[in-house]
């Protein structure tokens, strides 16, 4: 590594052999009177479940009552234990000290525009939470329209969503408190600065779709229970909110039987001529129905136009009464069609860009022109079509990465895409429609220098004989001596793929000597439908083979050992990380599974969101289901007397999307199971929830914890940097 390129960098000594070991500081400091830890004491309760014939003990049940005195008590008393434990660790100022460095970069959001006002998102590297700014002028930055550091909420709101009104004078957004997935929303006025009076509750996932008119906009929300409070266990329904007017007077538009398997969400085409109503479930899309506007008011009935199915669509826009969806109906990597909303029968439908040899990741409709972000080998590859599919060549990117959205609309000349791999931070970009051009617009410079890093992509050979790939990043002079400190991550679920992305974390990693790998395991989206399937339900056991796989490549190619090599990931990729470790525990010397799906048996109680994810998982009441499921289920598969990993379970006590209980009953199994004197810890934060509510102090204290605990389980080496 050229040391000399980085001035502003200063590392202390990171670990040695010789130095002293965060146990012996824990005792010396007096967190915990001897180099053993003292765990907190959980109780143990007879709980048994039958499934199918099979008892299945569940001795933390009790955990699951998040409100409970003796459940906050417990979490109160883990959190101190760990607090400590991460206090001693010698790595951990330095990795807080490289991370904060990051506080120096200024990022930007993609502008929105309406009627030649563009709003985006901008943090300076020194907010905890990024702010909304307004132009006229692209060429200016123009003005700060909503900071959420200086609501009276102390800086504990985050945003959500937001979306600008058609002629561009009012600002719908959405609002976090703490970190929940429960979202309040509010209206501001773009000239003024100033806040509608009113406020609308019960919403988490939903975005506002305005009406052509801009005087009203429509949202999803969850309805009312007997106690009047907004109950999420059931769907949500399409409501119209007109504007300065109280939300217990929103119209009603659209609404689900209790018995569907799906939650609808509207939007509002270009034109201003439909509403689309899109069927979800999960993180995806599988059906349709409209229904037309005129004068901005509702016209007639709902009509039914994509069936509900196992195919995922995304409605990209129209064209008039064409609709464009980006579709893996009869085609597993993804095509563009054409519905006519006049002749909406199935036999009536028009494929405009047909499936390829690469899977589509995301497509966009702007300018007249159908923008298409195809995965090459997990890399982002953008081409453009006209709207009956003529090819008119590729967008030119500045590298092998990911780029995202592409926003505009059907009549724009101009568009917005970001651009980042994992030397890269995201770059906003500005994307002429009629000529091709690209130009930066805003972005973000990372105080590292690209050209000290190698990032490789290679392949390996998963159990079943399946080809899969890995990214693996390391400085440019380490030498592969089989014992490098190596962290390998990834997901393997709901077709998400994991491409090249920019990860303070990971260039920290880099930064000290370490390895990063990142493998693209079934499951996720990276080759097309057939890829996420082959990694569901009762093929789940795939992902956990090609995670398995990809470790032992990176031990039979020198870059590690059994020693050196640490797990970790977050959601479904806690699921991934809590799996292998179950079923390999010998494979990892460090494990940190960060809010993750950990009893898989009852995942579905926890709420109507969790439930929709049975697409995936499938269900303990399906037998079959059932077995599969309790095969992996990581709380379940824990066995006393075992060796595990170091663990630095990860959890936050306001995410209500994977509920914490996951990570407690997990992480109070793991400290009774665990069979030799390797930690078994929990961090669980009081103001966050799923991936939401983050402030930039937080990420950085996150980020430096996990590493520095994977440093000392990995008995990283001295590394100093001038």
């Amino acid at each position: 590594m050229n040391c000399h390129k980085r001035p502003t960098r200063m590392w202390k000594l990171l670990l040695s052999s010789t130095a002293v070991s965060a146990t012996v500081i824990f005792a010396v400091i007096g967190c915990g009177g001897n180099p053993r830890i003292d765990y907190p004491a959980a109780r143990v309760v007879n709980q048994t479940d039958t499934y199918h014939g099979v008892d299945v003990r569940d001795p933390y049940r009790w955990l699951e009552d998040l409100e409970a005195e003796e459940t906050r008590q417990w979490v109160e008393a883990q959190n101190a234990v760990t607090d400590c434990y991460l206090q001693a660790l010698p790595a951990r100022a330095s990795f807080e000290e490289i991370l904060g460095a990051t506080r120096d970069d200024e990022t930007f959001g993609w502008p929105q525009q309406a009627s030649g006002t563009y709003v985006y998102t901008h943090n300076s590297g020194r907010q905890e939470r990024d702010s909304i700014w307004v132009t006229t002028d692209l060429a200016e930055r123009g003005r700060v329209l909503l900071d959420p550091n200086r609501m009276q909420s102390g800086g504990a709101a985050s945003l959500w969503f937001f979306s600008l009104s058609p002629d561009g004078k009012k600002l719908a957004y959405g609002l976090s408190e703490g970190g929940s997935d429960w979202k309040t929303w509010q209206i501001r006025d773009v000239e003024t600065g100033q806040d509608l009076p009113e406020v609308l509750a019960g919403t988490k996932f939903t975005v506002a779709a305005w009406s052509p008119d801009s005087e009203s906009f429509y949202y999803s929300r969850y309805p009312r229970d007997e106690n009047d409070d907004f109950d999420g266990q059931k769907h949500v329904a399409v409501y119209r909110h007109k504007l300065e007017t109280e939300q217990s007077v929103d119209r009603l538009v659209y609404s689900v039987s209790d018995d569907a398997p799906y939650d609808p969400y509207a939007s509002v085409t270009d034109d201003g001529r439909y509403l689309i109503l899109g069927l979800w479930r999960g993180p995806r899309t599988y059906g349709y129905d409209f229904l037309p506007l005129r004068n901005a008011e509702l016209q007639g009935h709902v009509t039914h136009l994509i069936p509900a199915g196992k195919e995922f669509f995304g409605f990209l826009g129209n064209d008039g009464p064409l609709f464009f969806f980006w579709t893996t109906w009869n085609a597993p990597l993804g095509q563009i069609i054409a519905v006519d909303v006049t002749e909406p029968a199935r036999s009536r439908w028009r494929t405009i860009v047909e499936d390829t040899d690469a899977a589509i990741e995301s497509a966009s409709l702007v300018g007249r022109r159908l923008i298409v972000n195809y995965l090459a080998d997990a890399t982002s590859k953008v081409k453009v079509f006209d709207l009956a599919g003529v090819s008119l060549g590729e967008v030119a990117l500045p590298g092998r990465g990911t780029t995202m959205w592409f926003l505009g609309a059907i009549d724009d000349s101009e568009c917005f895409f970001s651009y980042e791999d994992f030397t890269t931070p995201p770059t906003i970009f500005k994307y002429d429609v009629g000529s091709g051009e690209v130009t930066s617009f805003f972005g973000s410079e990372a105080d590292s220098d690209p050209s000290d890093y190698v990032t490789d992509q290679v392949f390996f050979t998963s159990a079943d004989g399946t080809r899969v790939p890995i990214f693996v990043v390391h400085g440019d002079t380490v030498e592969l001596d089989g014992s490098l400190p190596t962290i390998l991550t990834g997901y393997g679920g709901f077709g998400i793929s994991l491409t090249p992305r920019y990860d303070p974390a990971a260039t920290a990693w880099v930064e000290a000597g370490g390895v990063w790998a990142v493998a693209n395991i079934r499951g996720g989206g990276e080759y097309g439908e057939a890829w996420h399937q082959a990694g569901t339900k009762l093929q789940k056991q795939n992902i956990f083979d090609d995670f398995i796989g990809a470790a032992e490549w990176l031990i039979d190619n020198h870059y590690t050992n059994p020693q050196h090599l640490a797990v970790r990931g977050g959601s479904n990729g806690g699921l991934l990380v809590g799996a292998v470790v179950g079923q390999r525990p010998d494979l990892f010397a460090a494990s940190n599974p960060m809010g993750g799906i950990l009893d898989m048996l009852r995942y579905q109680v926890a709420s109507a969101n969790a439930l929709s994810w049975s697409d995936e998982y499938g269900l303990s009441d399906n037998e079959p289901e059932f077995h599969a499921l309790y095969a992996y289920s990581p709380y379940h598969n824990l066995k006393e007397g075992v060796c595990y990993p170091a663990t630095l379970v990860m959890a936050d006590e306001n995410d209500n999307r994977v509920v914490p209980w996951h990570s407690y009953k997990y992480a109070a199994r793991l400290q009774n199971a665990q069979g030799c004197d390797r930690p078994v810890l929990i961090r669980i934060e009081t103001a966050t929830g799923h991936d939401v509510g983050t402030t930039t102090s937080q990420s950085i204290k996150r980020n430096a914890e996990s590493l520095a605990f994977a440093a000392e389980a990995l008995e990283m080496k001295p590394v100093v940097l001038h």
